[in-house]
């Protein structure tokens, strides 16, 4: 008796663990809903054929019980072309996912936009589906796609680039010693990871202040609107004449315009006017023994230098801003001054030894500018005492120590040394604003004989209404 009694109790404990195996415990309501971070999942304009950054969002479960989330599932199944990552899962459909009490997974989304063969951005747009006890919800997928035109690793001959597509660099687009690069108002010209544009030749990138002409980065998504070092920047070798850059920004890059090589002879020389050059883990500008005419001209926000002006040269820079507010982009604390001038480089060679470059600095003038930074001194000067170092400062504002001697009117006319006069930049650090506020110390200040020439502002407003013009690339128009 106790016997069948003991296999009686037995079997119902196997019945009870059966039931228990089977249920698990799950919520079975079907009025159980999951909770998504977002309702949409959306890609700002990437390039046809590229792969995107990778998106996340979280699918939570807000019960005390676990749920048994039957599928989840990409609407457009294989064809589509979106990819999802399931909680460490690569699939485009998964079953049975067990979602703890209280807690969530992610899923990772990619997409790659095929081309269409025109120069409209496109849309594409997909659903990801949930099946949670016969209960259905989605989540939208969106990416906008733009249709491109390839350079890798190309060598350019005399051409001309227009704005009817953008440009996408892989590797380099090297101009010939023999060639012009024409670039044509409102062309968008972007750099993969490592890419860099190279000069033996010339370029001539002609913009409009209606149509400028952009040089930056392949990542298009908010995220990377601003990151320095996405890609290396654009090089004019010694040698290369006659380059113009007006109405361009560039940005993004390590050195953002190298002017002049050393290791080649000669110089380079170039045009670089109405323009922007900012967001640069190394330099703005990173000029050799070269040439440059510049007005208009901010060159802003540089992990080391915003301009440096090395090996002697010839320089001439009016109504320009020199800014570096960098320290955005991590923990490095930028010691290097804003702007550096000099008729000397000294490098160090694979043995160790130092080499020193010299050459003739036959003229740095600066008019009407500003060389401001969040650093005490935003202003070196570099002479090896043995070559030619003349330079001058005519109405502009200068953040160096009150230890800088400006009684020598040879290099410094109506120079404003010092923390009192702040220019006051609308908003250097998140808006990259460098517009003067109306308590700006350099409203009003600057000599006509500098304005006369270059009447309209980087933002083509009249410097010729006031009092007098301000300093820098941007006249304060007050309302």
């Amino acid at each position: 008796m106790v016997k069948n009694l003991l296999q009686i109790l037995a079997a119902a404990l196997v019945l009870v663990m059966l039931f228990s195996c089977e249920d698990e415990g799950y919520m079975t309501s079907t009025d159980a809903q999951l909770q998504f971070s977002a309702d949409t999942v959306t890609f700002d304009t990437i390039f046809t054929t590229i792969g995107s950054t990778t998106r996340r969002f979280t699918v939570s479960n807000p019960y005390n019980e676990d749920v048994l989330i039957s599928r989840i599932r990409l609407a457009g199944g294989d064809a589509s072309n979106f990819r999802l990552n399931i909680n460490g899962y690569e699939s485009s459909e998964l079953y049975e996912i067990t979602l703890p009490a209280k807690d969530s997974i992610y899923i990772f989304v990619e997409v790659t936009i095929d081309p269409n063969g025109q120069n409209l951005p496109m849309v594409v747009q997909d659903s990801i589906e949930f099946t949670t006890n016969t209960n259905f919800q989605s989540i939208m997928l969106e990416a906008y796609g733009q249709d491109f035109k390839l350079i890798k690793s190309e060598r350019i001959k005399t051409t001309t680039w227009t704005a009817e597509k953008p440009y996408l660099v892989y590797d380099y687009a090297y101009v010939d010693s023999t060639s012009t690069l024409t670039i044509e108002p409102g062309t968008k010209v972007y750099f993969h990871k490592g890419a860099g544009m190279y000069v033996r030749g010339n370029v001539v990138a002609d913009g409009t202040f209606e149509s400028p002409i952009i040089f930056r980065a392949d990542r298009l998504e908010p995220s990377y609107e601003n990151i320095p070092d996405q890609w290396n920047g654009i090089v004019l070798y010694s040698g290369s004449h006659n380059n113009i850059f007006n109405f361009t920004t560039i940005k993004n890059a390590n050195i953002g315009l190298q002017v002049g090589t050393i290791e080649n002879e000669g110089y380079a020389s170039v045009a670089l006017t109405n323009s922007k050059i900012e967001n640069m883990a190394y330099a703005g500008v990173f000029a050799m023994k070269s040439k440059i005419y510049a007005y208009n001209a901010l060159i802003s926000n540089c992990g080391y230098y915003a301009a440096a002006l090395l090996v002697g040269g010839e320089y001439e820079f009016y109504h320009s801003t020199i800014a570096n507010y960098w320290g955005n982009y991590g923990q490095a604390v930028r010691t290097t001054p804003s702007l550096v001038v000099s008729n000397v480089l000294v490098v160090e060679n694979s043995n160790g030894e130092q080499i020193s470059y010299n050459g003739d600095l036959t003229k740095a003038t600066f008019g009407n500018s500003i060389i401001y930074g969040n650093i005490g001194n935003e202003l070196e000067l570099g002479d090896n005492e043995e070559n030619t170092f003349n330079y001058l400062f005519d109405h502009c504002i200068i953040q160096a120590p009150d230890t800088l001697n400006t009684s020598n009117t040879d290099h410094f006319i109506n120079a404003m040394v010092g923390m009192e006069f702040d220019p006051r930049f609308v908003d250097p650090y998140d808006d990259y604003n460098f517009e003067l506020d109306t308590l700006s110390a350099a409203k009003d200040v600057g000599t006509t004989r500098y304005s006369e020439q270059f009447p309209l502002d980087l933002l083509n407003r009249s410097r010729t209404g006031e009092d007098g013009p301000d300093l820098g690339a941007y006249e304060r128009i007050e309302k």
